[in-house]
């Protein structure tokens, strides 16, 4: 690696980790704040925005903690590198935001019941307010890190955040509703309602994380531009048995070629390895390991037959 990739990858790092660092800070002051806000205020639903905010601090937490060992080098024992360590780490933030989104659900079905009051309308919407401009400048700072490093990881923190936007706006609108309209469901209501949307966002995130944990192929728009981008070289026009997978931030794609079968070992090495670096050079972060055929042969050990021959359509 150059000195100019190096520094590059430094650079980068440095950037991830601060941001993830910024969104540790932010939910640590955040919980402070919701904790001291729900315990005034009785609210269910400000009960479901500090559970979602300490989630995203353990998300925050494991993330980092997840992406840092997911960027270290493969090694003898990790061929193929450490990048499932993210899929791990989401899974284990699926259990603890299913765990707080049933018990979030029981505390407001037991207070429909109950027809509670709430308190403290001034202090739980300071405090929302609060949250959501702590909340842009947060966002705002990692669009700036997602833009010069284009992270995935940083990206997905950055959706999380987003949908805290929405959740204190709830926790106004319950507040405004019970204690200036009256409307004593509300606040219940919204708390089942924070409830659900993050049982959803565990349900989305156990998805992604599992598809990488089975292998999934790639989804079909990238597979696509990949075997577009691979229609380009002469040398790939027999392309067949293609696989991809992907594992953490790093991607990784398969595939078999024919080739001539007058050409030499050497001839056929020397093309493909030039290939594979202007593929690379196009898709970073991308693995591509490319496999021989004479021309016209397909071999015997092919898991699908529909993976034999590749659509160039």
């Amino acid at each position: 690696m150059t000195s100019a990739a190096l520094d590059r990858a430094q650079a980068r790092a440095t950037l991830t980790t601060r941001a993830a660092l910024a969104s540790i800070a932010v939910a640590v002051f955040l919980v402070l704040l919701k904790s001291y806000a729900a315990w005034h205020t009785g609210s269910v639903a400000m009960l479901g925005s500090l559970a979602d905010t300490a989630l995203d601090l353990i998300a925050s937490i494991v993330t980092l903690v997840g992406v840092r060992f997911a960027a270290m080098p493969a090694d003898d024992d990790h061929r193929f590198g450490h990048g499932k360590a993210e899929a791990l780490a989401a899974l284990a933030q699926v259990v603890l935001i299913s765990i707080s989104a049933l018990g979030i659900a029981w505390r407001a079905i037991d207070r429909l019941g109950s027809n509670a009051q709430t308190e403290g309308l001034e202090l739980g919407m300071g405090v929302s307010m609060v949250a959501i401009g702590a909340t842009f400048a947060l966002l705002a700072y990692q669009r700036h890190v997602i833009k010069r490093t284009g992270s995935v990881a940083i990206e997905t923190d950055h959706v999380h955040y987003q949908s805290d936007l929405l959740l204190n706006l709830a926790v106004i609108i319950a507040l405004v509703l019970d204690q200036m309209l009256g409307w004593r469901m509300a606040d219940p209501l919204f708390g089942i309602v924070i409830a659900a949307w993050l049982m959803f966002g565990a349900w989305r995130a156990a998805s992604r994380s599992i598809d990488q944990l089975m292998d999934k192929e790639w989804p079909a728009a990238k597979r696509h531009a990949f075997l577009a981008a691979a229609a380009d070289y002469p040398e790939l026009v027999g392309l067949h048995d293609c696989r991809t997978r992907t594992s953490g931030a790093h991607d990784f794609v398969q595939f078999h070629v024919w080739v001539p079968g007058g050409w030499t070992v050497r001839q056929a090495h020397e093309r493909m390895d030039k290939v594979e670096e202007a593929l690379q050079a196009r898709f970073p972060g991308t693995e591509i390991l490319i496999h021989l055929d004479p021309e016209g042969h397909t071999d015997r050990e092919t898991m699908l037959p529909s993976a034999i021959t590749e659509s160039r359509s």
